[in-house]
């Protein structure tokens, strides 16, 4: 059934060049699941039925860093959140939503932040040029190269290697913030296991590395954030 639940007779007109690219991709769509099904028959209905990640994937929205390829896993085994340089904030409520969602419904087991060399939000950073609304939340990025500013100061200016110790610590300082919401608190409070990844892609070879921050509890994390279990606090 290729017929679609909305009546499209309000719609305005189509240009030949959008119903091209649309008659094209879509297609491609076809294709692919044809064949995945091919392959594997059957893949699409148990898809259906439910999703049961163990991942949540917090990265780039670069187009060059799809996660499900990057780590070789299929279509409903990572539950995916992506923004311009992998930043989380405590004031993001699209991304906190997709957090509870994440921990509270589909009961991942591990969250990784994922940033990757090259990006383009974090060379940005670097600059004092203006781009836009996108200012304000790179400026997040900028925080951390002032606060570690005697660090960039032993690198050349602006260079790749001022670069990728950004791009480092942007996602290190992320997977904290992670930690820091009261999601997840309250989450360790109750026992669940969860584990906070920090890596970093490498878009020369496809190769993640691990920058080694593995949280799995809040004994890793300063007790001004930890949270009491509802239950406990009330007696």
């Amino acid at each position: 059934d290729d017929d679609a639940r909305v009546e499209p007779s309000n719609f305005p007109p189509i240009s030949d060049e959008a119903r091209e690219f649309s008659d094209r991709l879509l297609g491609q769509n076809k294709a692919w699941a044809k064949k995945t099904e091919q392959d594997r028959p059957g893949f699409f209905a148990k898809l259906e039925l439910q999703q049961k990640p163990q991942v949540l994937w917090i990265g780039c929205s670069d187009s060059r860093v799809p996660a499900n390829q990057i780590v070789n896993l299929d279509p409903g085994e990572i539950f995916v959140h992506r923004n311009i340089a992998n930043v989380v904030t405590h004031t993001d409520m699209n991304l906190l939503s997709v957090l509870e969602y994440a921990v509270d419904v589909l009961k991942v087991r591990h969250i990784i932040v994922c940033g990757h060399y090259g990006c383009g939000g974090v060379a940005a950073s670097l600059t004092q040029k203006q781009f836009g609304v996108i200012d304000n939340w790179l400026r997040n990025i900028k925080d951390l190269y002032t606060i570690h500013r005697k660090k960039f100061d032993t690198l050349p200016h602006g260079g790749k290697e001022q670069q990728d110790l950004l791009t480092e610590l942007n996602v290190i300082q992320s997977a904290l913030n992670v930690c820091h919401t009261s999601i997840i608190q309250k989450a360790w409070s109750r026992g669940e296991k969860l584990s906070v990844h920090g890596w970093c892609y490498r878009l020369s070879d496809g190769v993640i590395r691990n920058l080694g921050l593995c949280i799995e509890g809040p004994g890793n994390v300063e007790e001004v954030y930890h949270v009491m279990d509802e239950v406990k606090s009330n007696h």
